[in-house]
């Protein structure tokens, strides 16, 4: 050991070395510890960036509408007037957002709203010979609406082309109609209006719901075929914070007087999952960390019955309270630092061994592998301070020997 090596560094690893088995055991304990941490804490979070993927690329954040129709009861003759018990609701009719063109460029200044893109959806008939289908249509301006929805990525034949005469059809109502890549297609819309287009890509969304009724055309087509002209149904919107989309949408909302329905409410299961998800991850975290500093606290409790008489040696020949109390909280640091970096070790290993044998039936991954550094940094310096914490009480107990008890034992 170098000369110049601080008494407490010494004594703290002489002790430790002295105690091996016990060294060996606290360190495997700790190891095994932070690598369910590190295993659980990446897998979770590699699945929930993989949800969220799924959910966010093929929806907006936060999407406005125009409020719905409601019927109000007429009311007949002077006061005391008798009004109809049942006032039904009336047909909703396809709406434009009135202004949308000011919202537009009031919600694309807000600092907080990354995308505001104007859409136009409708139903429609797809008819292609004696087939025909039901489908959404949705107009979008492709340079806008790609950055939410990320058509591009999905498609599996063609390209993401939307232009007056193209249309973006999903792979299930491709097959459905019996089309491909470069057939028309005539789209037939509720109000009689038709409209012959061009297929120029097939998409997959992942979700045959999806792909039997989803269809996109550009913004002035879907505007023509539902009597539209120059009118939009949605404001699609993305944000920059995902976990805030509610609270912007409530802004978004209250400023400018049209419903904003952010994707956790109208995923309010898979939010609720994704925060049960969280909790019980943090849960996690803390009992194994509870189990670690226990641990740790028990081996030092008997490192300093059984070292007492070393103690009180220390103790007599000039060793200060202080330095007694540095030389066990720095034994429940090195304890957990290196039981903490084995851990992170054996837990990114083990991910990625998981990760590469575990498959979907088509052998594709079942979620991208996240292994991000600042986990493991995070980790080890957590353990690392856990066995200081830990220490906290064995240190101060073999501190307040007193020399002449403790050597007498």
């Amino acid at each position: 050991m170098n000369h110049w090596t601080p008494f407490e560094w010494i004594t703290a690893i002489r002790f430790l070395k002295e105690g091996r088995m016990q060294t060996i055991f606290i360190v495997t304990a700790v190891a095994i510890g932070v690598a369910v941490i590190v295993f659980m804490s990446a897998m979770l979070s590699s699945l929930q960036a993989n949800f969220l993927k799924r959910v966010l690329t093929t929806q907006p954040h936060i999407q406005l509408i125009p409020p719905n129709e409601i019927a109000r009861p007429l009311r007949h003759g002077g006061p005391g007037s008798i009004v109809a018990a049942i006032v039904q609701r009336p047909a909703q009719r396809i709406r434009s957002i009135d202004q949308w063109q000011k919202i537009r460029t009031q919600l694309g200044e807000w600092p907080d709203i990354v995308t505001v893109s104007p859409t136009v959806s409708a139903s429609a008939l797809a008819v292609r010979g004696d087939a025909s289908r039901s489908i959404t249509l949705t107009g979008i301006d492709p340079d806008v609406y790609f950055k939410i929805v990320r058509i591009p990525d999905y498609i599996v034949s063609g390209q993401a082309r939307v232009s007056t005469e193209d249309i973006l059809v999903g792979l299930e109502l491709a097959k459905d109609l019996g089309v491909t890549l470069g057939d028309k297609l005539t789209v037939t819309a509720a109000n009689g209006a038709s409209r012959v287009l061009t297929i120029s890509g097939i998409f997959d969304l992942g979700n045959k719901g999806a792909n039997q009724r989803s269809t996109f055309v550009a913004l002035r087509t879907a505007q023509t075929l539902a009597n539209l002209v120059g009118g939009v149904t949605s404001i699609d919107l993305t944000v920059t914070d995902i976990y805030a989309a509610e609270a912007i949408a409530r802004r978004v909302q209250s400023a400018t007087g049209i419903e904003a329905d952010s994707w956790i409410k109208t995923n309010a299961q898979f939010f609720t999952a994704v925060a049960a998800q969280q909790s019980s991850n943090t849960l996690i975290r803390l009992f194994v960390a509870l189990s670690v500093a226990f641990g740790i606290a028990s081996v030092l409790v008997v490192s300093v019955i059984q070292r007492s008489k070393d103690i009180g040696i220390l103790r007599a020949m000039g060793t200060s309270q202080g330095q007694i109390l540095r030389v066990f909280l720095l034994q429940g640091g090195l304890l957990g630092l290196a039981g903490s970096i084995v851990g992170a070790f054996v837990g990114g290993a083990g991910l990625s061994v998981w990760h590469a044998y575990m498959r979907q039936a088509d052998g594709s991954e079942i979620f991208p592998l996240i292994l991000e550094p600042s986990l493991f940094v995070t980790a080890v310096l957590l353990a690392a301070l856990t066995g200081v914490a830990a220490a906290a009480v064995p240190a101060l107990s073999a501190a307040r020997l007193d020399p002449v008890v403790a050597i007498r034992g």
